[in-house]
């Protein structure tokens, strides 16, 4: 156990008495803080970091990237068309729709993507100035809108599964003021994953209300209960967009490919959603499509485009998907296999998980909820500390539940879970 006062003295550095409030990245440097100050190396829970080596491919895209000396020329804005063309190939080969090159955009990282859909969705109708959030998710992209001055609008899906998430979003939807809904599946912070009645609702509701969703498939193909591998062959990532053609897509090179450093990710709009003319947006750009807009009016504005290198390494691991070459499902399996022990060690000690599936056993991924009875969040957060464990709590991702911390398993090495074991009986005992 860990020196309390030495806990408690960091802690209050960071001006605040409620550690519910410190972000992912301040908890992260609490718990470097103390890991420096005790010596005790900790059980890292609270990084959403990928835990694999970056693919090799990638790595090799990038030389080549370099070595034909692209690092002095700007590159298109709306991609190469290299990656745009491997982008179309993987929608077409792994979520099953018709997919245009012209239509998929790299990005600097999903963050930057959801940063131009959020902002480009909410400029799209002056009536429609709100973005619904299908809660818990990422605090980072309610952290765009405040920093945008955009509204919002949000609610927790924990009780709100199957039909019951229709006429929720419903009661949202009829207000006739909102313009997009964002939501990811699998879901960052609890890995529950929309059914497909539920992604046809969400698409149904979409064409009803003419609502942009913003899906967020930052974790593509990790719903390990199916395989999601093999290219032009069933079954295909569920996914709103074969639902509605009013959709944009967040995929991202982080996790998948194990590629976060080199910040690479891709937009991808269906024809109405590139092509739509939105009126409005001309107050701020001279086109009225999305398709114009976001490229050159968002993107430019803030970094003018995607690197050449993390441009050719995205295309070039997608090539290798694509070709049948690399099955980038089964390298990720790792994370199933430590989520499930370790949710067999928290059960064992008294825990529960906050946040079950619909109607299915929650997949073994890369993250999953955990509370312990009779404590908050708050107060389990802090106590981990003592222990040397560490995990962010969900009153940061929209959950109204006020018992429950996340756990991310990409840090957690297998030749931890034997110390996990031991830290949680003494947590138990104390």
């Amino acid at each position: 156990m860990i020196n309390k006062g030495l806990v408690d003295n960091l802690f209050s550095q960071f001006g605040t008495d409620d550690i519910n409030q410190l972000s992912i990245r301040q908890v992260g440097k609490l718990v470097a803080q103390i890991e420096q100050e005790s010596g005790v190396e900790f059980i890292h829970m609270e990084m959403g970091v990928p835990g694999l080596p970056a693919s090799q491919i990638g790595i090799e895209g990038e030389k080549e990237a370099l070595d034909k000396g692209l690092a002095s020329i700007y590159p298109n804005i709306e991609g190469v068309p290299f990656a745009k063309e491997e982008i179309a190939r993987f929608v077409r080969s792994f979520i099953g729709i018709e997919m245009k090159a012209e239509y998929c955009i790299p990005t600097v990282g999903g963050m930057q993507g959801s940063f131009a859909a959020l902002l480009a969705c909410a400029r799209t109708n002056p009536d429609k100035p709100y973005t619904l959030f299908i809660d818990p998710g990422f605090p980072v992209q309610k952290s765009q809108l405040q920093l945008l001055g955009l509204p919002y609008k949000s609610f927790d899906f924990l009780n709100y599964r199957g039909e019951k998430l229709r006429e929720k979003l419903e009661e949202f939807l009829k207000e006739g003021n909102i313009c997009s809904i964002c939501y990811s599946s699998p879901n960052n912070p609890t890995w529950c994953c929309f059914s497909e009645g539920e992604l046809k609702a969400i698409g149904e509701l979409a064409n009803k209300y003419d609502v942009i969703v913003i899906e967020d498939l930052a974790y593509f193909g990790m719903d390990f209960r199916e395989h999601y591998g093999v290219p032009c062959q069933s079954p295909y990532q569920p996914s709103v967009s074969k639902y509605t053609d009013n959709f944009i897509l967040i995929l991202s090179a982080s996790k998948i490919f194990s590629y976060a450093g080199q910040r690479i990710a891709m937009l991808v709009f269906s024809d109405k959603t590139y092509s739509h003319p939105y009126p409005n947006l001309r107050n701020y750009f001279p086109s009225e499509t999305l398709g114009r807009f976001i490229p050159y009016g968002v993107l430019y504005a803030t970094t003018a485009g995607t690197s050449h290198s993390a441009q050719y390494a995205l295309a070039s691991m997608l090539k290798a998907v694509n070709d049948g070459k690399l099955d980038f499902v089964k390298e990720l399996h790792h994370y199933g296999e430590k989520a499930k022990r370790m949710k067999e060690i928290f059960l064992k000690h008294g825990f529960y998980i906050v946040y079950e599936d619909y109607e299915r056993e929650l997949a073994d991924g890369f993250y999953f909820t955990i509370a312990y009875p009779g404590m908050t969040s708050g107060e389990l957060m802090k106590k981990f500390l003592y222990f040397g464990i560490s995990a962010i709590s969900l009153a940061i991702t929209g959950s109204e539940n006020q018992n429950g911390l996340r756990a991310c398993v990409s840090f957690v090495r297998m030749d931890q879970m034997e110390e996990l074991d031991r830290r949680l009986a003494e947590f138990v005992a104390n």
